[in-house]
C-alpha cells in the first residue's frame, strides 16, 4: 500500500551521521488538554519543562497549548514557542497535534504538515515538521500521530502497518534528516504489527516498562507511548517520567488531573534529564519498568494477552471469570494446565 502525500518545498541540508543534538525531546499524551476538566496546568508545566521539545497529543484546543505555552515559560523562567495542527479526526470527535520547545535549545525550521491520507487509514492523521538543534546545528523531522483506541487490537492494526508507509513518506518530505516518530501509538513495540516499520530501519527507544496510570494506586499498564527513530541520531538515552512522583498527591490525583500517560523522553548527545519535584527538591528517576504489573481482576483483554500462553481468546475467558485470588487458580481457563500457569507465575508480571 503506497499513501499519497503532500509536496514540500524546502531546503535540505546534509547531515552527518550520529551527530550529537544535546538537547531533550519528549513526547505526551496530556488527557484532553483543552477541555473544561480540572487540568493542573502548572503542574502540567513543571512536568513538560524538564524536556526542550516536546510532541503532544489529544490536544483539544490550540488555546490550551498557548496557555501551557506561558506556564511552562514561568516555571523554566524561559522563553518557549509553539505551534498546533488543525483539528483532525471525524465530526463527533476531534484532536490536534502540538508541538512545543525551548527558544533556547531549538528552533523551528520548515515543512509543518499535516499527512494527507488518500486512502482514509488514520482516524487522526500525524503531523510533522522539521527544527533545528541550536547547540549543534543539528536537524530532525519531527513526527506524531496518536493512533485510534478502537474496541479491540485489531482496529488499531490498519494504522500501526501503514507506518511503514508514513515512515518512507517522511524521507521523501524531509531528505537527508534523521526521524523521529513520536506519539500514542496504543501498542506496545513487542507487537508482530511492527514489523513492517522495523524493516525501514526504525527502531522503539523505550522497550521496557509501562507509559499507562493504571485505575489502582501506584499501577501502571501497557507501553503504549514511544519515539521510532532512525539511526542518523546520536541517542543517549532515553525513559518514563513518572510524573506523580514529581508532583504533590497521588497516583489517582495524577491520573484524574494531569493526564493518563507519562511523558517520555529521549536524550540526544551529552545531556542528562534532571528530575525536579514540584516543591524544588532533587528527584530520582523511578527504573522503566517499576510498579509495572498485570492484575487479572482489572486487566483489559489487551493486557492480559501480555502474559504467557495468554491470547485474545483466553484473555476473554479471564476477564468472564472474575473474580481471581491468584494466578494458581487460572488453570481453571481452557487449555491453561499446570506448567503454563506456573510459567506466568514464574514471569512476575500478575499483581500480588
Amino acid at each position: 500500500m503506497k499513501l499519497a502525500y503532500v509536496t514540500l518545498i524546502a531546503a535540505v541540508t546534509s547531515l552527518a551521521t550520529e551527530a550529537s543534538a544535546d538537547a531533550i525531546i519528549g513526547s505526551w499524551n496530556i488527557k484532553h488538554l483543552g477541555w473544561n476538566n480540572d487540568k493542573a496546568m502548572t503542574e502540567v508545566a513543571h512536568v513538560a519543562q524538564h524536556v526542550d521539545f516536546l510532541a503532544i497529543q489529544e490536544l483539544m484546543e490550540p488555546a490550551a497549548l498557548a496557555e501551557l505555552e506561558q506556564a511552562v515559560e514561568t516555571a523554566s523562567g524561559e522563553s518557549w514557542s509553539s505551534m498546533a495542527s488543525d483539528a483532525l479526526g471525524s465530526s463527533t470527535y476531534r484532536e490536534h497535534y502540538g508541538f512545543l520547545w525551548r527558544d533556547s535549545e531549538i528552533e523551528y525550521d520548515s515543512g509543518a504538515v499535516v499527512f494527507l491520507d488518500s486512502q482514509d487509514v488514520f482516524s487522526r492523521e500525524p503531523y510533522s515538521a522539521r527544527f533545528t538543534a541550536l547547540e549543534s546545528g543539528q536537524q530532525f523531522a519531527a513526527a506524531t500521530v496518536h493512533v485510534t483506541y478502537g474496541d479491540s487490537i485489531s482496529d488499531r492494526l490498519p494504522e500501526i502497518e501503514a507506518l511503514a508507509d508514513y515512515w518512507s513518506w517522511l524521507e521523501e518530505v524531509y531528505p537527508d534528516t534523521p526521524r523521529l516518530l513520536m506519539g500514542d501509538f496504543n501498542m506496545p513495540p513487542t507487537q508482530a504489527a511492527w514489523s513492517a516499520l522495523r524493516e525501514q530501519g526504525a527502531a522503539p527507544a523505550i522497550t521496557e516498562g509501562a507509559t499507562t496510570l493504571g485505575t489502582k494506586n501506584g499501577i501502571w499498564s501497557n507501553l503504549y507511548d514511544n519515539v521510532w527513530h532512525s539511526d542518523r541520531l546520536n541517542i543517549t538515552d532515553s525513559g518514563i517520567i513518572r510524573f506523580p512522583g514529581l508532583l504533590p498527591g497521588d497516583h489517582a490525583d495524577a491520573r484524574d488531573r494531569i493526564s493518563d500517560h507519562a511523558p517520555i523522553w529521549i536524550a540526544l548527545g551529552d545531556t542528562d534529564i534532571e528530575l525536579t519535584a514540584f516543591d524544588g527538591s532533587a528527584y530520582e528517576a523511578a527504573a522503566n519498568d517499576a510498579n509495572y504489573c498485570i492484575d487479572l481482576n482489572d486487566a483489559t483483554a489487551d493486557q492480559l494477552t501480555e502474559l504467557a500462553n495468554v491470547g485474545p481468546a483466553r484473555a476473554k475467558q479471564i476477564i468472564e471469570m472474575r473474580p481471581w485470588s491468584s494466578v494458581s487458580e487460572l488453570s481453571r481457563v481452557n487449555g491453561l494446565g499446570t506448567s503454563s500457569v506456573q510459567t506466568i507465575e514464574n514471569n512476575g508480571l500478575v499483581c500480588p
